[in-house]
């Protein structure tokens, strides 16, 4: 199954991506300010995973879940897959995200 969603077209939707870049604090630290960060597994050299696996964090977050030496390959995606669930719920309380009826 996993090599079925690594071949898929990413998910785009500037929308989306608007939407995480309004939390206003990281949702890892708390610190001001934010940007989209991508998910760092199943894509190419300089293609990003779908949209909706992005978190609002910091920039020092996202260097940390991207590049850092402190933290083994493994701690970083885990790092970023708490960062993406904490947006999303974070996006559900601000009432961006919902269910459709």
């Amino acid at each position: 199954m996993r090599d079925l969603l690594q071949r898929q077209t990413p998910y785009r939707n500037p929308k989306w991506l608007a939407a995480v870049r309004s939390i206003e604090c990281c949702v890892l630290c708390g610190a001001y300010g934010t940007e989209a960060a991508h998910r760092d597994e199943g894509k190419g050299m300089g293609q990003k995973t779908a949209d909706c696996a992005s978190a609002a964090i910091c920039s020092t977050c996202h260097h940390e879940a991207g590049n850092g030496k402190n933290l083994s390959r493994e701690e970083r995606r885990a790092m970023m897959d708490k960062a993406i669930v904490l947006t999303l719920i974070e996006l559900v309380n601000l009432g961006k995200v919902g269910v459709l009826k």
